[in-house]
């Protein structure tokens, strides 16, 4: 049902079955894992201002699937993204390849003058209502263990595995879903950002007591991200598979993917290239 998948993507996507990836010689030690998240945080606040002069396009693909397997039914999404103030905004454009009908296209253009005007208002390192929680607030609500460094998209990669703490003391849905992930993040030892995120349910979440949904363990979802035009990270999206029974009544399978694609460069000035200090690597 679309509840559940609203809920996984608006609440938890920024981001499963993988291949092993090679590990790397550890040639030094391993950083802090603090220190290290202190580092992510602080590039991606540098970023911030180049990150607002561009804009992209958004693709999702959803799939219903019954108790065999097979798939039920398809519907697709196609977006309009850019970001505001740090957050990112997607406009809807078409729903199954149909532009929207010009009574939704009013709709959504209501819906995401709102969404801008929120986000103007809204600090950066703050989500918006109903969307996904910061990599650094997910981190402060699991534990973390296992660092290493491992090859991921070519290039050196610190890698660290975490799960979500029972007894921390959550706020809202997103905080309190946390606590019930595990999962894997991968973070581009050159540039110090997120460049991939696995994540699971270790255990049912249960929206509203279970009377709404109920969201298996097993549930899980990827989130991807690489460098865009050699100077900037950017999403570049993710699958997952959802489990879930809703309204006591109903079990659901869900398999989703988003691309994220097409980002192109809106706006140049020298004010803003000249505050936007912009972490340069090597490109791989």
């Amino acid at each position: 049902m679309r509840i559940v998948r609203l809920i996984l993507v608006a609440v938890l996507w920024p981001a499963v079955a993988w291949c092993a990836r090679p590990a790397i010689p550890q040639a030094e030690p391993v950083p802090d894992i603090q220190q290290l998240l202190r580092e992510v945080i602080e590039h991606q606040k540098q970023l911030e201002k180049v990150r607002e002069t561009y804009t992209y396009s958004a693709e999702r693909t959803m799939q219903e699937i019954d108790a065999n397997g097979q798939v039920k039914k398809t519907e697709t999404e196609e977006s309009d993204a850019f970001f505001v103030n740090g957050h990112a905004i997607e406009r809807t454009v078409k729903k199954n390849g149909q532009p929207l009908s010009a009574r939704e296209d009013e709709k959504e253009t209501e819906r995401v003058t709102k969404l801008v005007e929120k986000a103007q208002k809204t600090p950066p390192d703050q989500p918006l209502e109903g969307q996904a929680i910061s990599v650094s607030r997910l981190l402060d609500i699991m534990d973390v263990r296992n660092p290493r460094r491992e090859m991921y998209r070519g290039r050196p990669s610190l890698v660290f595995d975490f799960v979500g703490r029972k007894k921390v003391k959550t706020h809202g849905l997103a905080e309190d879903m946390s606590k019930k992930l595990q999962g894997t993040i991968w973070i581009d030892e050159a540039d110090r950002q997120v460049a991939h995120l696995e994540v699971s349910f270790k255990d049912n979440f249960r929206v509203a007591g279970g009377l709404l949904a109920s969201i298996q363990k097993g549930s899980s979802f990827h989130f991807d991200q690489a460098r865009v035009n050699g100077e900037i990270w950017l999403p570049t999206g993710g699958e997952g598979t959802v489990q879930a029974r809703v309204l006591l009544l109903k079990n659901y399978r869900e398999h989703f993917t988003e691309r994220d694609f097409d980002y192109k460069r809106f706006r140049v000035d020298a004010e803003q290239a000249k505050g936007a200090h912009v972490v340069n690597a090597p490109t791989p």
